[in-house]
């Protein structure tokens, strides 16, 4: 029988000890990786093959939202399932928008990750009934908190934001934060579509809504 290899990605050692005696459990399963860090993470998968990333969001320097969207931007085959402490709805909107197959809470019981585990090993999504409901339940009312997808942004993506918002080009963003300018591009990318905005005029009517748009003499570089 093949067996489904799962690279764990978690900064914390102690828990990646505890998820590995966990998987081990089942014959299923072998865990052939594990990193503390995004950039660990992005270098390890350029050298292996895997069929399921665990992947925590609240990893140092990357955060685990921009992993998923650098995996997915560099090609990588490779069914994401998030494992973190956050249970609010704008996490799971926002990892299963950057492409995330599934979301698990770090509370849940081992029962519930190891079929998480086999259904994005599938390639099919994984919610548990109340973050489903959760899910359901924000799309049939416009209840969701305003501002909240601002808090996903990484301190870099606000930076660009803030000079985006100012008009600044592409080219004057990358000169001033010393980035080129496909990065600067990739940041904007990455914060239309966290923020549920696709053009620019829309990304200034955010900032304005939201109190996010300051004087520029308040940016700092």
């Amino acid at each position: 029988m093949q067996k489904t290899k799962v690279i764990l990605a978690d900064d914390h050692a102690i828990l990646r000890t505890g998820l590995k005696l966990m998987l081990s459990c089942d014959s299923s399963l072998d865990v052939i990786g594990e990193v503390s860090s995004g950039e660990n993470l992005l270098e390890l998968l350029e050298r292996v093959k895997a069929d399921v990333l665990i992947l925590d969001l609240s990893l140092p320097g990357m955060n685990g939202i921009d992993v998923i969207y650098e995996i997915k931007h560099r090609g990588y085959l490779i069914n994401i399932l998030v494992l973190t402490m956050h249970t609010e709805e704008q996490y799971i909107k926002a990892v299963m928008n950057a492409g995330a197959l599934g979301y698990v809470s770090k509370s849940a019981f081992d029962t519930e990750l190891l079929s998480a585990v086999k259904t994005v090993a599938a390639g099919k999504i994984y919610l548990n009934k109340d973050h489903a409901l959760l899910m359901v339940n924000t799309l049939l009312s416009n209840n969701t908190k305003e501002g909240a997808q601002y808090t996903l942004l990484s301190r870099r993506e606000r930076e660009v934001m803030r000079l985006l918002v100012h008009g600044y080009s592409l080219a004057d963003i990358a000169r001033m934060l010393r980035l080129s300018i496909k990065t600067i591009d990739t940041h904007k990318t990455r914060i239309m579509t966290k923020l549920g905005v696709a053009k620019k005029n829309e990304l200034v009517r955010y900032a304005l809504d939201h109190g996010i748009l300051v004087q520029k003499s308040e940016i700092s570089l």
